[in-house]
């Protein structure tokens, strides 16, 4: 009979379980998270959890807030079981199990007074976010800040009176602490976008430009937005995690997360307000996290992108099965060989090809049931992040950039809503609708995906990118999508 997971039945669960050293009692709140998804509580929340358990900064526990309406039954989930999580790190060997307990609270969403209060709370002295590389507000092609977005539009026409949206709430809140004399919060993106901290910089600012410029300018010159590299491969919890929790663990748990044993953050060490000792439990502060963010938004998320869509497109479910597909896995390796490491910088104490065997590594771990689904989701924002800069540095330098396209290729092949086999492809993305048309448009005329200038910006124009685009593209519906590959392969000698 499986422990469902409570504080008070943390004394029931046997086995190897490793459960928390500390009492709520012990801890009190240092830091509001927005987005308390299943990175968050694999990542950052697991850092904190070791630290506390080391008896380190129980200052800096975890208050939670939600801002969309999915975090509602999230939150109802957590509370019921004292906002606990199990987490299992797994690799094909092996599987660990913890419980963790760095959480105190977690605000729901449409609850606004009572974040902006958590907020405004002189014990919050970080505001970190999980939101998605979507969540941002930015512009796909341009990377700017989309000021004209419906839910910045609308929060900065109710001046922020009772923001929805994450970054209304922070800036609302800052403006708030100013007020009272209390001193900013630093607001920590955790999610994977070059520059995180300009990134969410630039939406504060951009939203108070459109309510007051002063304060906007205020921000910029008081508010701190260190840059940060996050990384931990963790899948969306299905009943087979559940399931399988409770038959190997012995815990009922409505949350819990399995994730790869790999975890990774590297921060720059700007917390004017002070921040807990992460660098104890292994976080790395460097100056800079440029060079470290880009190897692995180029090389890990540039990775799963190729391998997304051709295992998409040919009904493969999990993305271990992709690597063990022998041909998907020699496109992975040539592809990052050839076209994506040499647009990589120097990364201070770390060799590109070893990190990139490691990569190929993860990506083949069968614990972890990542579906090829979640990698190919929401493609018109990661392609512009993780695979188009890259097609636009090998452009400059006059390097290949075929098999970059034939990625673009095989996204546009996607879209166009069925794998090879004829079966349906479900709505993947935010504007499938438009993608679809596109894709099913570009079909006889390729340039019609290429003429999606939010995504694409003038890319779309540059000869030597179209070419090679239409080129893979009309081989790909000529040919298949195999076909296609091994015919890049070949060009490489591969």
């Amino acid at each position: 009979m499986a422990v469902r997971l409570s504080r008070a039945t943390l004394a029931g669960i046997v086995g190897p379980v490793a459960v928390p050293g500390y009492q709520p009692g012990e801890l009190s709140p240092g830091i509001v998270h927005i987005g308390v998804g299943n990175f968050h509580r694999a990542h950052q929340a697991v850092y904190l959890d070791e630290l506390f358990g080391r008896g380190l900064d129980r200052d800096w526990a975890l208050i939670g807030a939600g801002v969309r309406e999915s975090d509602a039954e999230m939150r109802t989930d957590l509370a019921a079981q004292d906002f606990l999580t199990t987490v299992v790190a797994q690799e094909a060997a092996s599987s660990q199990a913890r419980v963790i307990a760095p959480m105190l609270d977690f605000v729901a969403p449409g609850d606004t007074e009572t974040v902006l209060a958590k907020l405004v709370d002189p014990r919050t002295r970080i505001v970190s976010l999980t939101v998605t590389e979507g969540g941002y507000y930015v512009d796909p092609a341009s990377q700017a800040f989309a000021a004209d977005h419906p839910e910045i539009v609308a929060d900065a026409a109710d001046r922020l009176q009772r923001p929805k949206t994450a970054f209304g709430l922070i800036a609302a809140a800052l403006l708030r602490r100013r007020a009272a004399g209390i001193a900013p919060f630093t607001v920590m993106s955790c999610d994977n976008l070059p520059g995180n901290g300009h990134v969410a910089e630039a939406t504060v600012a951009g939203l108070l430009e459109l309510v007051d410029r002063s304060d906007a300018a205020w921000i910029r010159e008081n508010v701190a937005f260190p840059n940060g590299m996050v990384d931990r491969i963790t899948p969306a919890t299905t009943q087979r995690e559940r399931d399988s929790l409770q038959a190997e663990f012995g815990i009922d748990d409505r949350r819990p997360v399995f994730c790869e044993d790999f975890r990774q953050w590297v921060l720059e060490d700007r917390f004017p307000a002070g921040r807990p000792r992460l660098e104890e439990v292994g976080v790395q502060f460097v100056a800079d996290v440029a060079p470290f963010e880009l190897m692995k938004i180029r090389i890990l998320n540039g990775g799963h992108a190729a391998i997304a869509y051709p295992a998409g497109l040919l009904d493969i479910h999990y993305v271990h099965e992709a690597l063990a597909d022998e041909q998907i896995a020699r496109f992975l390796s040539a592809l990052l060989d050839a076209e994506v490491i040499p647009m990589v910088p120097p990364v201070p104490k770390t060799d590109l090809h070893q990190y990139k065997s490691t990569i190929e590594r993860r990506f083949a771990n069968p614990k972890i049931g990542d579906t090829i689904r979640r990698l190919c989701l929401d493609g018109s924002n990661r392609q512009p992040k993780f695979i188009l800069p890259t097609i636009r540095d090998a452009l400059k330098a006059g390097r290949a950039i075929d098999g970059l396209a034939l990625v673009c290729a095989l996204w546009c092949r996607y879209c166009y809503g069925e794998t090879e086999t004829g079966q349906p492809i479900a709505p993947n993305d935010p504007i499938w609708p438009r993608l679809t048309m596109r894709a099913r448009q570009a079909r006889l005329a390729p340039e019609a995906w290429l003429a999606m200038q939010d995504i694409y910006g003038d890319l779309g124009d540059d000869r030597r990118f179209r070419e090679a685009f239409s080129r893979a593209l009309e081989r790909t519906w000529e040919f298949g999508t195999r076909s296609t590959i091994d015919r890049y392969l070949a060009s490489l000698g591969s």
